[in-house]
């Protein structure tokens, strides 16, 4: 029989969290945890029955809770999903926090301590590099800045409410009552959660914004390419947006110079571009820009930087790019191919003859699933109790961050605005150069407390531009003069540094907007919602129930001088390289009710190129987005319609775009042997969709693979190649004894999910263009072994046949009818932190999988690899959900996980199968819709 228990908001200040690092050998807690299970099969019996479920939430019956002002109803459907419904906003985000305590409270603790840079308080050692480098960037500092300076009354008020919540739920609990992984880390230390605070949700949102940062890690790989490839190279390499073939979002209205604002209708922009889609471009900046002054970068410059500060500046680049790979999965995995899917059909094309709107986020894998499902409804909207919203949140954060309430829906892309900088600082002593002064550093000094061992003291050092990154590794130090240092090495030294310009790092207002968009009743509601949305920068749809859809990019996005356009490192010496402002929202591009009666967004570009402001140099090249228009334009010709149904067919859509180009180029080859023959013969009458079972598909992508790996990859610099595979190559700048022919072996040194070529829509469009010029010096590749070499397009193009039929029957088999792209495109869901990095027996616990997925690169249906590392999935679409504005309890939603962060609970991967075969749950809304799916009613009592 359900109990009633009384808890209260009291407890003891948050000591620690927890996290993973890649790479990192075992921690003390996995030893321990490892001789306390061998200790006898019995109380391995009792570990894993009785711990287990002590940590399962309540959810019938009823809790009393102090600080409620009234009674809290908790409904839970068959997946364990909640709706909320209170009489009050506080009460509401109270119940908020506790629920999602209830589900979630151990991933909530890794992320607030990993935000804050605490990770070693809980894992050891084995942390520091990590916390000392999110304590550089100083997220959970900016927060408390935004929590006290910058947002209104009300969304403190709510903020407090949560954090109220999720104490009450704290109170009196020990760690193995809370979640299965604080049984599993008390083996080694009294480690307990402490109080949860409103900065503790704020600072989450640097998270996010972090993994949806824009072009900072091409910034890091085009200056890297400098040492093996020149100019024209890398330009072939970034190609220009295509923007005759992928249309821009915005394709109607433009920027009107005489008003200074972006008009919906009229303005200077006509949506078509001028690009042809064929020519090289350039893609990398122009003129006499940042690149010439740090010894390489753009074609055109003048060049002035010495061949020994580029040497160190690659250094510094490198060791930055260490740093970031070591970084824990949640915050994020960056590349070409990642983004997400976001798209509003208006009721003229719809069956209901009212707007459709989907939304699917690309994002990192994680278990659990980054997003929280749930509904918060008053009983009575009025001005005490204001909202009616549900969809997709973040466990640790109240309200809604994708979804709809009674009158809205919104979704959310990646806008890929360029938000990042890096700037390259001349450092002498104590301080950096800048103009023709040696300015003092802005210091402060941090201690990182280590669990099972001594603290570590790190100083952390901010010129004008920001935080010195390059202060937090081994590597990045000037590979020339260095000063003497003592023990407070690498936070002093002569020689150059790498510092970060973003506007995450400035106090902002992104709490207000979620909060001021759960609550929006039309389209002027939501623009001036949106308008609060500063960090990160998304592309927002929308639709409302009076039949009208929109989109607009808010943003805080800054302007940068002539000289300097953001796709290389900048000289932070030169004052001429600094942010001149910023956009003014009413010059942003938005849309609203287009003549064509749909939106698109999938990361492709915003505006076309008469835009007076560069967003960014690295759209996304529109290969998703623009299937994604000729899916809804296929459906709407001659007046057909678009069901709810349809716009999940649309997300699951796994067509090939580099495949439509290649194969009828791949049939044309004589490739002899009998056996290549017979995989190729696969690619005959393909209809280029990558389903699981699919033979084509899995032949086709390990020849896309090999394609790239022939022509690209083994041409790149050390710095972008896979970790420890080693080629011998013409010295360049380096050292190391040499071949008979003078060449010298190098090795590549980044890891496999953020390796290049990655095979996203940049690598689809640089050799789109390359296609014409059979010729051309990247269809080059040596003779190995038996294999032959390659001077010209169709000869490397019939190696990598040869190199995939072998891979594969390495890989699947001799035999190809036993061949599919799910055998080789498989999902795996880790645990963040012990299913990472523990023994075998707690990755059994805790970890899920895998997976036979269909889906690639840049397709719709978004499950990326990267190519250069293995065809493993390495993200995914992290939810999928239509909302149907003519009827809101037909609207559907699926997770990729479950509701529940506890292993074996019933809903801990309970939408995992239904996610991977491209189902979608009912979402119920209204109140007799979510009382008839209820299961499970909990009454939280003041």
């Amino acid at each position: 029989m359900p109990t009633d228990t009384t808890a209260s908001s009291t407890g003891q200040q948050a000591a620690g969290t927890s996290g993973r690092k890649k790479g990192r050998k075992g921690r003390l807690v996995v030893l321990v945890l490892v001789l306390a299970l061998i200790g006898g099969v019995a109380y391995g019996a009792y570990w894993s029955v009785s711990t287990v479920r002590a940590s399962f939430p309540q959810t019938e019956g009823s809790i009393t809770l102090e600080g409620l002002s009234g009674p809290v109803d908790v409904r839970r459907d068959g997946y364990g999903i909640p709706q909320i419904y209170a009489s009050s906003d506080e009460d509401l985000f109270m119940a908020q926090g506790y629920v999602q305590a209830q589900d979630r409270f151990y991933e909530m603790d890794v992320r607030r301590h990993m935000t804050s840079g605490r990770l070693s308080e809980m894992f050891g050692a084995g942390q520091v590099d990590n916390d000392a480098f999110l304590r550089t960037l100083g997220w959970d500092r900016v927060a408390k800045q935004e929590y006290e300076e910058k947002l209104s009354p009300a969304t403190k008020k709510y903020l407090q409410a949560y954090a109220k919540g999720v104490n009450a739920y704290l109170e009196g609990k020990d760690g193995k009552d809370i979640s299965l992984e604080y049984a599993a880390l008390g083996f080694e230390n009294d480690y307990a959660p402490g109080e949860w605070t409103p900065v503790d949700s704020v600072a989450w949102l640097k998270a996010m914004a972090w993994d949806l940062r824009g072009n900072m890690q091409d910034e890091i790989d085009r200056a890297l390419l400098t040492s093996r490839l020149g100019p024209k190279q890398i330009a072939d390499l970034y190609p220009s947006y295509p923007y005759a073939r992928n249309k821009p979002i915005v394709q109607e209205g433009g920027y009107d110079e005489g008003s200074g604002t972006f008009e919906a209708e009229g303005g200077s922009g006509d949506g078509e571009g001028e690009g042809d889609g064929s020519g090289s471009g350039d893609g990398t900046g122009s003129g006499e820009g940042a690149g010439s002054e740090l010894g390489g970068g753009t074609e055109g410059g003048t060049g002035s930087g010495a061949e020994g500060d580029a040497a160190g500046f690659e250094s510094q680049l490198t060791g930055l790019q260490r740093v970031l790979e070591d970084l824990p999965t949640a915050v994020g995995v960056n590349g070409d191919g990642i983004g997400s899917n976001s798209w509003v059909v208006s009721g003229e094309h719809t069956v209901s003859g009212q707007p459709l709107l989907a939304n699917d986020p690309h994002l990192s894998a994680s278990l659990p699933s980054v997003w929280y499902q749930m509904g918060l409804h008053c009983r009575s909207v009025s001005d005490k109790c204001r909202y009616d919203v549900t969809g997709y949140t973040f466990a640790g954060m109240p309200g809604v961050i994708i979804g709809h309430n009674q009158d809205i829906a919104w979704g959310l892309t990646n806008s890929g605005v360029d938000v990042t900088d890096l700037y390259l600082e001349k450092i002498t002593g104590d301080g950096y150069q800048y103009g023709d002064k040696v300015v003092p550093f802005e210091t402060r000094e941090e201690t990182i407390k280590v669990a099972g061992g001594s603290s570590r003291k790190i100083v952390i050092r901010e010129t004008n531009n920001g935080p010195l990154l390059s202060d937090r590794s081994d590597d990045l130090v000037k590979t020339g003069k260095k000063a003497a240092v003592e023990s407070a090495a690498p936070d002093r030294g002569d020689g150059y540094a790498v510092a970060l310009r973003w506007t995450a790092l400035d106090p902002g207002r992104t709490m207000d907007a979620v909060f001021a968009i759960n609550r929006a009743k039309d389209w002027d509601d939501f623009r001036e919602a949106s308008e609060l949305f500063e960090v990160p920068s998304q592309n927002l749809v929308y639709a409302d129930t009076e039949g009208h859809i929109g989109y607009t990019l808010p943003g805080r996005i800054p302007t940068r001088a002539e000289k300097h356009d953001g796709s290389v490192p900048a000289p932070g010496w030169d004052p001429d390289y600094e942010w001149t402002g910023w956009v003014d929202q009413d010059e942003l591009p938005y849309e609203f009710d287009p003549e064509r009666g749909y939106i698109v967004t999938a990361n492709q570009a915003v505006v076309d190129e008469d835009y007076p402001y560069t967003l960014t140099t690295d759209w996304g090249y529109g290969a998703r987005s623009q299937r994604i228009n000729d899916l809804i334009q296929s459906k709407i010709k001659d007046g057909g319609k678009i069901s709810t149904d349809d716009m999940r067919q649309m997300q699951l859509d796994n067509s090939s775009s580099i495949a439509k180009l290649l194969v009828p180029e791949l049939l044309k080859i004589d490739v002899g042997d009998e056996h290549v023959r017979e995989a190729q013969k696969l690619l005959e009458g393909w209809d280029y969709t990558q389903d699981a079972d699919s033979a084509a598909a899995a032949y086709f992508n390990s020849v896309w693979r090999n394609i790239l790996k022939l022509s690209f990859g083994h041409k790149l610099p050390k710095e972008l190649r896979v970790k420890g595979q080693c080629l011998w190559v013409e010295p360049v700048n380096t050292t190391g004894p040499a071949d008979e022919a003078g060449k010298v072996r190098e090795c590549g040194q980044r890891s496999a999910s953020q390796a290049q070529p990655d095979g996203g829509d940049r690598w689809f469009e640089v050799v789109r263009r390359l296609m014409a010029d059979e010729d051309s010096e990247w269809w080059s590749t040596p003779k190995r072994g038996t294999r032959p070499g390659a001077e010209n397009r169709d000869e490397l193009f019939k190696r990598a046949m040869i190199d995939a039929r072998w891979e594969l029957t390495a890989k699947l088999g001799k035999d190809i009818d036993s061949w599919n792209w799910g055998r080789l495109h498989r999902l795996f869901l880790d645990n963040q932190t012990l299913g990472s990095d523990g023994p075998g027996f707690v990755k059994y616990v805790l970890n899920r999988g895998p997976w036979k997925l269909g889906g690639g690169e840049a397709t719709v249906n978004a499950t990326g690899w990267n190519a250069a590392g293995g065809y493993g999935v390495v993200w995914v679409p992290s939810m999928r959900m239509v909302v149907n504005l003519d009827d809101l309890d037909k609207s559907r939603w699926i997770n990729l996980t479950g509701a529940s962060g506890h292993a074996y609970n019933a809903h801990y991967v309970d939408q995992t199968d239904k996610w991977a075969e491209g189902e979608l749950l009912e979402w119920a809304y209204s109140e007799k819709a979510v009382e008839d799916a209820t299961t499970d009613h909990l009454v939280l009592k003041p």
